[in-house]
């Protein structure tokens, strides 16, 4: 089910937010609901659960010393 969703933005952004519309042939609510709030929950979704993981695994004293952690971050790059 859809609802309606009211959200207030500046000249600036609204217009910028009509141009892209125009030229990927997509509505402006589609723009706005389906691509950017969609993509923005996904992105926080899954930060939280990684936050709240890291916090899971701190309350059962499963860390890594920070001279490791560096290692392995230098590891990688």
């Amino acid at each position: 089910m859809k609802e309606v969703m009211t959200v207030r933005l500046d000249s600036e952004t609204k217009d910028k937010l009509e141009e892209l519309a125009k030229v990927t042939a997509r509505s402006k609510s589609f723009l706005a609901a389906e691509e950017a709030i969609h993509d923005y929950i996904k992105i926080n979704e899954w930060q939280i659960k990684a936050i709240q993981e890291g916090i899971r695994q701190a309350d059962q004293c499963k860390l890594i010393a920070h001279e490791e952690l560096v290692r392995k971050w230098e590891k990688k790059h």
